[in-house]
């Protein structure tokens, strides 16, 4: 089989799988439901993946990268702090809420099923991320010269726990517009945690 077929059939799978995860769960989606939904016979999703666990360590790590690339790549370009954070604020939602990144929401969600040296592997990426944000609010209360605020950590996992918490809530058709998430969480974050 051409290595594209190949990559494009992984990519094909952990897409399906992220779906059906975020739908029913991780524990109550077997490799057959995977490779029903596929139209694969379950020797041709082993073919693939050796194991449910390895389908969603990649589909966690798919998500990290795309939070590299989408928050934290854009963010680390801006100079100005404040800037940055506000612009990390919208592109954390963006990514959050964004209906084709199924990944993101199957790793906010699903952690806990991954065998120990799977789960390390992304809880380090995962802390790189939170020791991002914990700078650059400690570096926001610096330029802000912020007397008695919260620990750059503590206000570094409310804004990480909010916006992450997004989607158990979010309804498309709801009141709550991602257009309107971005300015209130914002504002939430400068007038409440750093105010």
């Amino acid at each position: 089989m051409p290595r594209e077929t190949l990559v494009d059939s992984r990519q094909e799978i952990l897409r399906t799988a992220a779906r059906l995860f975020q739908q029913r769960g991780y524990d109550a989606t077997s490799m057959n439901d995977v490779a029903a939904a596929l139209k694969l016979s379950k020797g041709g999703l082993y073919h693939h993946f050796q194991s449910k666990d390895e389908i969603l360590f990649e589909i966690m790590n798919h998500a990290m990268e795309i939070t590299e690339e989408r928050v934290l790549a854009p963010a680390r370009a801006i100079a100005d702090p404040e800037t940055r954070l506000r612009a990390l604020i919208r592109l954390h939602i963006e990514v959050v809420l964004s209906p084709r990144d199924r990944e993101i929401t199957v790793m906010l969600h699903e952690n806990h099923p991954l065998p120990p040296t799977l789960r390390k592997r992304i809880n380090t990426r995962k802390k790189e991320y939170i020791h991002f944000v914990e700078n650059l609010m400690a570096e926001v209360q610096r330029t802000r010269q912020a007397k008695g605020a919260v620990s750059p950590r503590a206000a570094a996992f409310a804004l990480l726990g909010m916006i992450n918490w997004i989607y158990q809530w979010y309804k498309p058709e709801g009141s709550l517009q991602a257009h309107n998430l971005v300015p209130q969480f914002t504002e939430m974050v400068f007038r409440g945690i750093l105010g």
